[in-house]
């Protein structure tokens, strides 16, 4: 195991843990004791039908969530639905290379899928709440991932779904793009092969692996209108090491790379021998497919074409300079299109 101080309650906020026992993956290992992560807000109705879960997109927890996309002011309103957010496998806060200590630690950390993740989230809201109907799923990016996965994997638990900025089969492009995040974080020669005794021996790695997300992350419009100076920033330089690099150089690089892996192999069109209109053709929920304006490596053609082959969908757009880190809710009028579209989508029938 490593001590990581950025991986606690004092950094991300309140959280539970699930313990999900032996928990066989998709790529044939099995996690011992393997633990969710997961905070919740608002209170579970006696009939169990005001439940929503949100997953967790590439290196975020369910704070981000807490800060930004939940609370009265929201369409995700604790006050009238119990919102659960689900941490990822990986991401530092549930079972992860870092804070793992059998067999399975650091680099010994076995492949997880998307798959995997979903089937972990369905049996904690089953075993732990006895939820079995969600009114919403969403999420963000792999979160959106994770979105699509448990409508086609769990079409009658899933009533409504919204997929912000991620595709349901990732594009050989976004392969590519992420395989520089894992290049620049492994070819750091402290990186050890995955053996490194501390995560910021790693921190070179960890610096180029934030500069490449400031290259596709941020649109080009983000950078010529220069729009990190609302942020506080006093050049591009300021924010590239005051909010790309200060972010990513606390976590693990194994957590990281975990869920880079998954990233990459997320396709739902698993369950149908590769036919993604099949895949896509399960889904019984009311959805919305929700991509970012300017996102470089989730572009609105992609979604566009995805949305196409799911009944009854609707695709919205999301108007955000940012691109696809205006996730993060950086500028003013992000959460406001975010509550729109939510609120519409869970004021309909479903």
């Amino acid at each position: 195991m490593i001590e990581n101080p950025y991986y606690s309650p004092e950094v991300h906020g309140p959280y539970e843990m699930f313990d999900l026992g032996d928990f066989t993956l998709e790529e044939g290992y099995t996690l011992r004791s393997c633990q969710l992560a997961y905070a919740t807000f608002g209170e579970l109705s006696p009939a169990k039908d005001n439940a929503v879960l949100v997953t967790t997109w590439y290196s975020g927890t369910h704070q981000i969530f807490a800060d930004v996309y939940i609370g009265p002011e929201h369409a995700l309103d604790p006050e009238k639905y119990f919102i659960v957010v689900v941490n990822q496998i990986g991401n530092g806060l549930s079972t992860s290379p870092h804070n793992t200590d059998d067999a399975f630690s650091k680099a010994k950390f076995p492949h997880v899928r998307i798959g995997d993740d979903v089937r972990a989230q369905e049996q904690l809201l089953r075993e732990r709440f006895g939820i079995e109907e969600l009114q919403l799923v969403v999420g963000g990016s792999m979160g959106a991932q994770q979105t699509y996965e448990w409508a086609v994997r769990f079409p009658e638990k899933v009533k409504r779904a919204a997929a912000i900025a991620g595709t349901a089969k990732n594009t050989p492009h976004d392969f590519l793009y992420t395989e520089t995040l894992i290049e620049a974080i492994t070819s750091d020669p402290e990186f050890l092969d995955g053996w490194y005794e501390c995560s910021s021996d790693v921190r070179a790695g960890l610096d180029r692996h934030a500069r490449i997300w400031s290259v596709m992350g941020f649109s080009t419009e983000f950078w010529k209108q220069e729009q990190w100076r609302p942020l506080g920033f006093a050049s591009e330089a300021d924010f590239q090491i005051g909010f790309m690099e200060a972010y990513f150089r606390v976590m693990d690089p194994n957590d990281l790379l975990c869920m880079a892996w998954k990233w990459q192999r997320g396709d739902v069109s698993r369950h149908t021998g590769g036919d993604l209109a099949a895949a896509l053709g399960r889904i019984q929920a009311r959805m919305f497919v929700m991509p970012i304006s300017e996102d470089m490596f989730f572009p609105v053609r992609d979604c566009a074409a995805e949305q196409k082959l799911i009944p009854g969908s609707e695709l919205r757009v999301v108007d955000s300079i940012a691109g696809h880190l205006g996730l993060f809710g950086l500028e003013p009028d992000y959460m406001p299109q975010i509550d729109q579209h939510l609120g519409e989508l869970l004021e309909q029938p479903a």
